[in-house]
């Protein structure tokens, strides 16, 4: 192609094809070479020449920003190695399946919260996101004082532990020291939004990915409204109607419990399912092949087969199952519940062969006990000699669910519950 306004520019080697946006943080950030099979992978990469990476540097703005730092290059060993791992292996198998170029713009930070990849005036327009610009905005208005105060705490803790060191005396643990939520932060509002997203706008894309919640999970009854207003934000903003809007919910992490109780993560997971019922979304469930002691798994090819396994169904009309089972509807008859689901595929199954684990019911006490569960055709029949009357079913309802429940195409079926009882987040905003 060759550009003139007198003195021409000539370029080479373009692709036309499907490009797809891959944000959100540190498990969308984390690179190739820290993913399991790194070595593999990367030495592979030379057979994809139809892929092209972009990666947006990082930027905190609170002005619009219309240019940012990044280039296209085109997909190789040496490439590949720091590009998202996630975003790598979903374009990789819609370039396989496909067969047509995959443009790849992984624009993710660490850490970040959902809101910091919004705008001002979405989160404005909602009473329930309030909270988060009135917290940000008192501690941008006193941020000299404030930053000079955490500074002071941090040197008083290093000064205090040296002496306590040097007398032979107990060390206290050291405090979680992180910079106070200002002006640059990328944890703060909107900054990311203006920074990493309107510069790569009107860009034509395809579709978007996304792996966050983490930072979220405290106030997971908010995201349920945090996130699908992000993503109208991003769709709105683009100006190319509903995109698909593709994500992954929230892996297995930390230790297992012994006993049905709340969870964080578990109502995160919630409110990224409900997320579902919003036009052209989709969502890869990980529930199997998270890390108890690492919340970066290393797994990331099957995280983004699976995303690509929704999109090849839901946008591309390819002959594949997309999901495992999603909870459809309950039933109770006598002192069981009856369960059923969409995406059941080929039908549901215990994945190793054994009874079917992580399945819990109470009674209108709201004491879950773990229940007896078994497959019945396109169903699942839920019980327990301690429940005499029950009124809800949850499933996988944990940090790191022991569970197994999945569909005959190896998918897992999404944590869920019947019941709409009050969370341990749902006053937090």
């Amino acid at each position: 192609m060759t550009i003139s306004d007198g003195n021409p520019i000539t370029l080479k080697n373009i692709l036309v094809g499907e490009v797809w946006v891959c944000s959100g943080q540190s498990n969308m950030e984390l690179g190739l070479n820290q993913a399991a099979n790194a070595k593999e992978a990367i030495d592979d990469a030379n057979n994809y020449p139809q892929i092209r990476l972009f990666t947006v540097g990082r930027k905190v703005s609170y002005e619009p920003m219309k240019n940012c730092q990044g280039k296209w290059l085109v997909c190789s060993p040496q490439t590949v190695k720091g590009f998202s791992a996630v975003g790598y292996f979903f374009g990789r198998e819609l370039n396989k399946q496909l067969n047509v170029p995959v443009g790849l713009i992984n624009t993710s930070w660490g850490g970040t919260p959902a809101e910091s990849w919004m705008s001002r005036e979405y989160l404005e327009n909602e009473p329930n996101f309030k909270p988060i610009l009135k917290r940000y905005d008192e501690t941008a208005a006193n941020y000299p004082e404030i930053y000079k105060k955490f500074l002071e705490n941090k040197k008083q803790y290093e000064q205090t532990a040296a002496k306590l060191k040097e007398e032979g005396k107990p060390v206290p643990p050291r405090p979680n020291f992180q910079d106070p939520v200002g002006p640059n932060h990328p944890y703060s509002p909107t900054g990311l939004y203006n920074g990493m997203i309107l510069p790569i706008v009107p860009y034509g894309i395809r579709g978007a990915i996304w792996y966050q919640g983490e930072s979220n999970a405290g106030r997971a009854y908010q995201y349920r409204t945090l996130f699908p207003a992000m993503i109208k934000n991003w769709q709105e903003t683009w100006k190319q109607g509903d995109f698909p809007f593709l994500f992954v919910q929230l892996a297995n992490f930390m230790a297992e419990k012994p006993e049905p109780g709340p969870s964080e993560w578990a109502e995160l997971r919630e409110a990224q399912l409900m997320t579902l019922s919003k036009p052209n979304t989709g969502m890869a469930v990980i529930i199997d092949i998270g890390d108890a002691n690492n919340i970066h798994p290393k797994n990331k090819q099957d995280v983004g087969k699976r995303l690509a396994l929704w999109t090849l169904a839901k946008t591309y009309g390819k002959d594949v199952v997309g999901s495992g089972p999603l909870y459809k509807s309950m039933e109770v008859k006598g002192n069981s519940v009856i369960l059923r689901f969409d995406s059941v595929g080929g039908g549901l199954v215990a994945k190793d062969g054994e009874s079917l684990k992580g399945f819990a019911i109470a009674g209108q006490d709201k004491k879950f006990v773990w229940a007896d569960a078994k497959i019945e055709g396109d169903t699942i029949v839920v019980s327990s000699d301690k429940v005499a009357e029950p009124a809800a079913v949850r499933y996988a309802w944990a940090d790191n669910p022991v569970c197994n429940f999945y569909n005959k195409e190896g998918l897992p079926a999404s944590p869920f519950r019947t019941d709409n009882w009050p969370g341990i987040t749902d006053a937090r905003r």
